[in-house]
């Protein structure tokens, strides 16, 4: 069986990525880079791919930098030390329409390598406000890619897989740990310093605290760089 699996280098898609490996799939990674400013995570994305070993990793560009809209694409301030327990809204985090266009271009790359199936790591309790990581986004790409495609039209059934949708950071944590997973290698911080080091304040820092916290497990990732 052969999935394609978006892969950003960070804890939950290297999960999701895992889990569907430990399901027997053959796994066929998808990384975009899309002038992101924490392009640090594509260098995890390449750990992660090798670790996993995926059958084949590509990476795409696709710069939505001249689109804006987002402060992971410009030069906007990403928003520090918010209670990710309690915030509410869509923050400026927000990439517009991208998981709809990650997963076309997974899609693409399905249809054309014969897989029916797609692998990605969202999350609809931690996940920060974002829309297209929510159960109804999903059904409604199933329903696209199944006229929208020729192998759709054909009969095909196109499958998006969310392992992690109904899980908590810490569920997820305890369940890479169980899998074996080396989270070190991980990148999840939105705006890190020139040497890549995770800056500890944004959404994503706090939410995978939060989890390592919740989880009674330490993250690697400090360890790590702690050693360098």
């Amino acid at each position: 069986m052969r999935a394609i699996v978006l892969l950003s280098g960070g804890l939950d898609s290297y999960t999701a990525a895992a889990i569907a490996k430990s399901q027997g799939f053959d796994l066929y990674a998808l990384t975009v880079a899309y002038g992101q400013r924490h392009a640090r995570e594509i260098e995890a994305a390449r750990a992660v791919a090798r670790r996993l070993n995926v059958e084949r990793h590509l990476e795409l560009a696709v710069d939505l930098r001249a689109i804006g809209g987002s402060a992971l694409t410009s030069d906007a301030e990403v928003p520090r030390d918010r209670d990710v327990a309690t915030a509410t809204g869509i923050p400026s985090t927000y990439v517009p329409a991208r998981n709809t266009i990650f997963l076309s271009l997974a899609l693409g790359w399905a249809e054309a390598v014969g897989a029916g199936d797609i692998v990605v790591g969202v999350n609809a309790l931690d996940y920060s406000g974002y829309p297209d990581c929510r159960p109804a986004f999903i059904r409604a790409f199933e329903a696209l890619a199944a006229v929208a495609t020729r192998a759709g039209v054909e009969g095909a059934r196109f499958r998006v897989h969310t392992p992690l949708i109904d899980l908590t950071k810490a569920d997820i944590i305890r369940r890479g740990v169980a899998l074996g997973l080396e989270y070190g290698v991980t990148h999840s911080c939105y705006d890190p310093d020139p040497s890549g080091a995770p800056c500890g304040r944004c959404d994503s820092c706090l939410l995978r605290a939060k989890g390592f916290a919740e989880a009674g497990v330490a993250d690697p990732l400090f360890a790590t760089r702690q050693a360098r």
